[in-house]
């Protein structure tokens, strides 16, 4: 996965002085100064992790889909989900890489049995696009879809049944 991102501006902005962590993507650089526009003044960032639930919510939207993720995680996600009190973890499955301007997407998906996985990927892949690009601007150049499992009709979570022959 590659995203094409300018060199980081190593400048300090004049006035406070600020800190930004390395999970986190100045989205505009603004001006600073009183004769500046307000819409201008100041700048906006995004933390990959934003872009990561962005994508998760996008991708479960679309009918077929069956969990996100590798088994491991979605073995653990499943305890999570029954912890009273936890909540799921809609940015399981989904691997970003955010630069400056662009930023490209890895998906795990378990799909539904019966759903064609062509389309699946190319309806994930417009949703997600569509979502990323219109809440943060960023130019998405990619997104990569995995399928690591198909969810059959009988693979239900629940335990199975067990007769007993003593009545």
């Amino acid at each position: 996965m590659s995203v094409q991102s300018a060199p980081a501006d190593t400048t300090a902005p004049a006035g406070p002085t600020t800190k930004q962590s390395p999970a986190t993507t100045a989205l505009a650089g603004g001006a600073t100064g009183a004769d500046e526009p307000a819409a201008t003044r100041g700048r906006t960032s995004i933390a990959d992790v934003v872009v990561v639930k962005i994508a998760g919510v996008a991708a479960r939207e679309i009918p077929g889909v069956h969990a996100m993720g590798g088994g491991l995680s979605r073995t653990i996600g499943a305890v999570r989900d029954r912890v009273p009190g936890g909540r799921s973890n809609v940015g399981r499955g989904v691997k970003v890489e955010v630069g400056e301007r662009q930023t490209a997407i890895d998906l795990d998906l378990v799909v539904e049995y019966g759903v064609p996985i062509a389309d699946l990927a190319r309806d994930v892949r417009e949703n997600v696009i569509d979502a990323v690009e219109r809440i943060t601007g960023l130019e998405v150049v990619e997104v990569n879809v995995t399928i690591n499992d198909v969810h059959l009709p009988d693979d239900e979570d629940s335990a199975p049944e067990t007769t007993s022959r003593v009545a």
